[in-house]
């Protein structure tokens, strides 16, 4: 499966099987862009993560995620850019999850969910009335990291980059709505569109981690390697540097192992992620059991 991917025109026919090395893999294009672009992505998962797990935010994570296939799938028949679409998509349902939660008096689990079924709905409806098999958007549900070209990730980059810049600029404000929301709106913060701006940013890092997990798995890449850090860290800005690290060891774990099992490589990468929550899982109860 490894090498039936998009990339495997820029491999010579050989036997794989036999006599390649994982060493050798760093000498082939594809898998070098995949190593990148896999990192990154872990960066962005673990920067927003952290949010997204502290304000128990994951739902909205999975929804968000979701609903960017009908917003893909749209751009591809209107002959637009895949990824524009799903931006769109995916912005759109977590603004009007906000919304939708503030004024129509329902909890938010369920206009998450209402809005989260109805929008893959979509998404499978308008796949399903395409004649034939479409393998552009086919991937996109399970990611094609090994796919990716030059200038996917020099978008990617740039993107991560964008993602880090406003977090950074908005870094006290979103600390503080997170931990304490009453206490920044008595501060005079406008929480609301705090709250609205991490769900633009949530969106934005699922769209940016499409193409390497995909849209099923995209939700672990965003809470599992901060779920893990919040079990070793104790502050807020060291959860985020250990996710970040989580991330993107597991990216590279993952790749490495997508090839020696023949593995998808994104469900690889989210399996090393889990892995790697489950262990420290463990030996936090052990700690806690051997400390008292």
């Amino acid at each position: 499966f490894f090498f039936k991917q998009k990339t495997a025109y820029e491999i010579p026919k050989r036997d794989w099987s036999s006599d390649v090395c994982s060493s050798d893999l760093l000498g082939y294009d594809f898998f070098v862009r995949a190593l990148v672009a896999s990192a990154l992505v872990g960066v962005a998962c673990a920067v927003i993560g952290s949010f997204v797990v502290l304000k128990g935010m994951s739902f909205i994570g999975d929804a968000v995620s979701h609903a960017a296939f009908p917003g893909i799938v749209i751009a591809y028949l209107l002959g637009l850019p895949i990824i524009v679409g799903g931006a769109v998509a995916s912005i759109a349902t977590a603004l009007g999850i906000g919304i939708l939660t503030r004024t129509s008096g329902l909890r938010s689990d369920s206009i998450i969910g209402v809005l989260f079924a109805g929008m893959f709905a979509l998404g499978v409806a308008l796949f399903s009335s395409i004649p034939n098999y479409v393998g552009d958007l086919f991937h996109f549900l399970f990611g094609d990291v090994l796919g990716i070209s030059v200038s996917d990730l020099v978008a990617l980059g740039v993107l991560v980059l964008l993602l880090l810049v406003v977090v950074r600029i908005f870094w006290k404000e979103l600390l503080f709505a997170t931990f304490d929301p009453l206490g920044a709106g008595a501060a005079g913060l406008p929480v609301r569109r705090l709250d609205d701006l991490l769900l633009i940013l949530i969106a934005v890092t699922i769209v940016i981690s499409l193409q390497a997990v995909g849209i099923v798995l995209v939700v672990a890449m965003i809470t599992t390697p901060a779920a893990t850090a919040q079990l070793l860290a104790r502050r807020f800005g060291r959860m985020i540097q250990v996710a970040a690290l989580i991330g993107i060891v597991s990216a590279v774990a993952g790749l490495y192992l997508s090839y020696a099992f023949d593995l998808a490589s994104g469900a690889a990468i989210v399996l090393v992620e889990t892995a790697i929550f489950l262990g420290t899982l463990v030996l936090a109860s052990v700690r806690r059991r051997t400390t008292r």
